[in-house]
């Protein structure tokens, strides 16, 4: 699909929206006065951790899926992801009752893996980089002609992931700044075409480590750019921005900001000690840049979505192991 096409607008997230009730959960949003007050703003927290699958991704792997035609369904789906998106394409495939391959890096999190599996796709192994990933569902979609679920470079994707912003607004109205990580792009853009369609005044800031910093490179360069492989904790965030991400980022996104992998860590902790939940480092890279004051978000009234809790408890980031 190209970059020239028509962007994703407020009709499609609202159409995906109503296609996808049915089949995923409207997250609590969720305040807490410790994290408040170590920020200094009003924080309202968009709990995607306690989605289906454990995160966002639930959102755009359905909509794609359930519009499907009957003829390609029939032919099944491929993805190829780290762990959360693949969970997602898994589930919508099992409730429509197609077939799923999934082809999932060798060091992806087990955690991740095991819910794949449980939702009875067929896992493919292949290296830990984006060409091996491609091409082995590549390779699959020539000889199945199974339909590829990209993790975030659709603008189905996009329409899917944008309803958790629509939710979020309909229930805290008068957000002033809305955070969410960027690594492919699909939440970030979804987010800011459903606020800047709701909202024009909202600011829109995407979040991403600075050891995986391709977006903000791009978003300061006016043009896609592809940095070296990302080395960062937050997993769901080593990815490379994607093109139809990027149109819209560049068109709605008015910032992007990056933090410390030691930032991740600390606003990972404080999440669990202070809320009382469970969220994976990638959900934590926005609560890390307003820790570190990456933007101006003093007395403001601030939207934070939290992508997903899928993490593996025998190797968290301060237990020494």
């Amino acid at each position: 699909m190209s970059s020239n096409s028509p962007l994703v607008t407020l009709a499609d997230v609202r159409a995906a929206h109503a296609r996808i009730r049915a089949c995923v959960h409207r997250t609590p949003v969720l305040t807490c006065g410790r994290l408040d007050e170590a920020t200094g703003a009003r924080l309202f927290f968009k709990c995607e951790n306690f989605q289906k699958v454990g995160a966002f991704k639930a959102r755009g792997a359905h909509n794609l899926i359930l519009g499907l035609g009957d003829t390609e369904a029939a032919r099944g789906v491929v993805t190829h992801s780290s762990g959360n998106h693949a969970a997602a394409v898994a589930l919508a495939a099992r409730r429509r009752g197609v077939p799923a391959t999934i082809v999932m890096p060798r060091n992806a999190p087990r955690v991740k893996q095991a819910a794949v599996a449980g939702y009875g796709a067929t896992i493919v192994p292949c290296e830990p980089t984006l060409a091996a990933r491609e091409a082995a569902a590549a390779e699959i979609i020539a000889r199945t002609g199974a339909t590829l679920v990209h993790p975030y470079d659709d603008d189905r994707i996009i329409a899917g992931q944008g309803t958790a912003a629509l939710e979020l607004l309909e229930d805290a109205p008068d957000l002033e700044l809305l955070l969410t990580p960027v690594g492919g792009g699909g939440l970030l853009s979804g987010s800011a075409v459903t606020a800047k369609a709701l909202r024009p005044g909202l600011r829109v800031i995407g979040t991403e480590p600075a050891a995986a910093d391709d977006a903000a490179q791009s978003f300061r360069a006016g043009r896609r750019l592809a940095g070296p492989p990302p080395q960062t904790i937050a997993d769901g965030l080593r990815v490379s921005l994607g093109e139809r991400n990027f149109a819209h980022i560049i068109r709605h996104v008015d910032d992007i900001v990056t933090v410390s992998e030691a930032g991740i860590v600390l606003a990972m902790r404080l999440v669990w000690e202070s809320m009382k939940i469970i969220i994976e480092p990638s959900s934590a890279v926005p609560v890390a840049a307003l820790l570190e004051n990456r933007l101006p978000a003093g007395g403001r009234r601030v939207g934070v979505i939290l992508t997903g809790g899928n993490v593996d408890l025998d190797a968290l980031p301060w237990s020494g192991r």
